[in-house]
């Protein structure tokens, strides 16, 4: 599945065809769509929020109001409650004297969250200057580098913090091997980071580590896994919209059955908004041939996301929506431009290469791919793109090859890619 501020992926999947025997059942999950909508007060908040005060100096009273609003975004996808976040750290920081490195580390969290990178990595490195070398600024900076497509910065703080007991390190090391294309690594790392979550008792662990497994066994075909992981997730949060979608997916993707997955998201949409949500209904309406519909959803996405709170979150979807529902290339060369400087991967520059394809500018676009994207990254919709740049500059025999890498990526990009790798 593809749709959050981070996804993990491989070119080795298997097809649809990888286990026939799987059916989803509406009885594993129709308790979990009537779920109540999620809290976003409780005594607790209201206890240490009353703390704060114009003058406050209480850094322990911005840290937990801060994890409130965060809990918050992530149960209600409202930008709103990362923006508070956001400024509660910022007063945690400006005051904080003890355990300052801390909460700048929160903070630069909470910009990795808003895509604001650069940002992040001048609070890491300042976290470090102040306590240099601890594991928790190496897990920073490694994450950090990530982002910004530093790969060998990245691994050599992943390195620097080896430990094979600790859950952190586990699950940056699947990271890491998801990076590398090594899927088959990249699961026994995360299985054994969720018997380290397991063990913890630790319920946010256990969530977190059963999404992201159930991420990585869908794009191993090991679908039925997914599936049951998904609804692991949700036996333990009920309304974790993430776990939702992500049967959806596997509904519209894998089973075919776009109206069940739509009704998924129309449940979701009660208690969980987020402009992404409008994309998968546009990419479910779409294959179900009701264009119309279709670009109305994209329309509401584009309404969405184009909120000022939401910054440069959205921009990677945003280029989309000028290229192929606008036409409006220089906006979409703005957009993609402003993402390659923000974040220098081959996700951006695939970005940019797609716009200049679109512009006409064929051999500009090759060079991006021939520059900073082949060989450099394992991501299927970016090996996508290349192929088709590689096919319209006359290099038919590298795009054959990256033809016959996407031919199990069906799953992992969605049914509409099928025509388009065929085409190859």
């Amino acid at each position: 599945m593809k749709f959050s501020i981070s996804v993990f992926i491989s070119i080795l999947l298997l097809s649809c065809q990888g286990e026939p025997n799987f059916t989803s059942n509406p009885a594993d999950y129709n308790d979990y769509l009537a779920a109540e909508r999620p809290q976003t007060t409780s005594r607790y908040f209201e206890l240490w929020n009353s703390k704060i005060t114009p003058d406050s100096l209480e850094t322990l009273s911005f840290a937990v109001v801060s994890g409130e609003y965060n809990r918050y975004f992530q149960a209600t996808g409202k930008v709103e409650y990362l923006k508070k976040a956001e400024q509660a750290l910022e007063r945690a920081v400006e005051v904080a004297n003890i355990d300052k490195e801390a909460y700048i580390r929160s903070l630069a969290r909470n910009y990795i969250s808003q895509h604001r990178f650069p940002e992040a990595l001048e609070l890491a490195h300042k976290a470090n200057d102040l306590y240099p070398g601890s594991k928790e600024n190496r897990a920073l900076l490694f994450d950090v580098h990530m982002e910004l497509g530093n790969y060998d910065e990245a691994k050599r703080n992943l390195d620097s913090i080896q430990n094979m007991s600790d859950f952190g390190y586990l699950i940056r090391n699947a990271k890491w091997n998801d990076y590398r294309g090594d899927l088959d690594t990249t699961i026994r790392f995360m299985e054994k980071a969720l018997a380290r979550a397991e063990s913890s008792g630790k319920r946010s662990l256990q969530l977190w580590s059963y999404t992201n497994l159930a991420d990585y066994y869908g794009h191993a075909g090991r679908i039925q896994d997914s599936y049951e992981f998904y609804l692991k997730a949700l036996e333990i949060d009920p309304q974790n919209a993430y776990a939702k979608k992500g049967i959806a997916w596997i509904l519209f993707s894998y089973e075919r059955k776009p109206q069940e997955a739509m009704r998924i998201l129309d449940a979701i949409d009660q208690g969980y908004q987020s402009p992404d949500l409008w994309l998968l209904r546009a990419e479910i309406a779409e294959f179900m041939g009701n264009i119309p519909e279709s670009k109305d959803y994209m329309f509401k996405f584009h309404k969405a996301a184009d909120h000022p709170a939401y910054g440069v979150m959205y921009n990677v979807p945003e280029v989309d929506y000028y290229l192929e529902e606008l036409s409006d290339y220089d906006k979409a060369f703005e957009l993609a431009a402003e993402e390659v400087s923000n974040r220098p991967t081959p996700e951006s520059y695939e970005l940019l290469a797609r716009v200049l394809l679109k512009q006409g500018q064929k051999q500009q676009a090759l060079v991006l791919v021939r520059d900073n994207i082949l060989g450099k990254t394992h991501e299927p919709g970016i090996l996508l793109t290349a192929a088709e740049i590689l096919n319209a500059t006359g290099n038919h025999k590298e795009a054959l090859v990256l033809k016959e890498e996407l031919e199990g990526a069906v799953y992992e990009l969605g049914p509409a890619s099928e025509r388009k790798i065929r085409s190859l």
